[in-house]
This record gives structure tokens, C-alpha cells and sequence, in this order.
């Protein structure tokens, strides 16, 4: 009967993590563990996130002085400002991270995260609107729907 329970006994699903960035899947033990504050404290992630294909149309819009593409950018910002579970971002992404996040610290983070069966929420958790003083967030999210990808966009 041993057998038989082993047998038909489920098995718990292994961990998994994707990097909420690149949608590439994050091996068991790597990747970084980033509050929504760190993330949103990056121009060079802000800079990236407008100038994806997905976004760049309102990019330009809004460097053409149209509200419209102002607005999707104000609600592009609010959509990851407001995340309330850390990031777990792969190593690719760091780079994009490596002027606001202590890379030490990220990378310990994600390795209790990994050895606590994804249950480890970092202190500093929850949405950067929480987090972050309403100064800071303001001048983040100035950044972000205001300035993001300047550089990037020939009009």
C-alpha cells in the first residue's frame, strides 16, 4: 500500500519564476528579487518601458504635445507603480537597475525568496506609491510619463 501512495501520492509543482521584463523564464536559485519601488525608480527602465513597440506610438504623441499619448503614458506608469508583489527580474534586466538597486542585496533577496518556496516578500514591498515619499514619487513619475525616451524619439 506504501507503494501505492508514493505512486499516486501529487506531487508538489516545482518553483518557477519569469522576469516580469523579458518574459524569459528565471533558473532555480539565479535571477534578482526588486521591490516596485526600485523598478520604478530607474530612468533606464523608464527610457526602456516608452520606447518598446508596444508603447513608442504614444511616445510620440506625447513629444507632439498630444494629451492622448501624455495620458497612456500617465496610465503605463500607474499600471507598474502600483504592483504590489516584488519583481523577480532575470539577469539581462539588471542593467537596467544598476544606478538605483544594490545588486548584493537584490540577488540575497531572491535567494531566500528561492529557499523559502517563493514565500519571502522583501521589506519595502507593495506598491511605490506606499513606499516612497510623495516627493520621490512624484519626481518619479514626472520622469516617467514626461521624459521617458526623449532621447529615443526623432519627431
Amino acid at each position: 500500500m506504501a507503494f501505492l501512495d508514493t505512486l499516486f501520492a501529487k506531487k508538489k509543482p516545482a518553483l518557477k519564476a519569469k522576469c516580469p521584463i523579458t518574459k524569459e523564464s528565471i533558473e532555480t536559485g539565479f535571477g534578482y528579487m526588486l521591490t516596485t519601488a526600485e523598478v520604478v525608480s530607474s530612468k533606464k527602465y523608464w527610457d526602456m518601458v516608452m520606447t518598446e513597440p508596444e508603447t513608442m506610438s504614444y511616445t510620440v504623441s506625447h513629444f507632439k504635445n498630444q494629451s492622448s499619448g501624455t495620458h497612456m503614458r500617465s496610465i503605463i506608469f500607474e499600471k507598474y507603480s502600483s504592483m504590489q508583489q516584488p519583481w523577480m527580474v532575470s539577469d539581462s534586466c539588471m542593467n537596467l537597475f544598476e544606478d538605483s538597486v544594490d545588486k548584493h542585496e537584490a540577488r540575497a533577496r531572491a535567494k531566500k525568496w528561492w529557499e523559502s518556496q517563493g514565500n519571502f516578500i522583501p521589506a519595502q514591498s507593495g506598491a511605490a506609491t506606499e513606499v516612497l515619499d510623495s516627493n520621490t514619487f512624484k519626481n518619479w513619475k514626472d520622469y516617467a510619463v514626461l521624459e521617458a525616451g526623449r532621447n529615443r524619439v526623432v519627431l
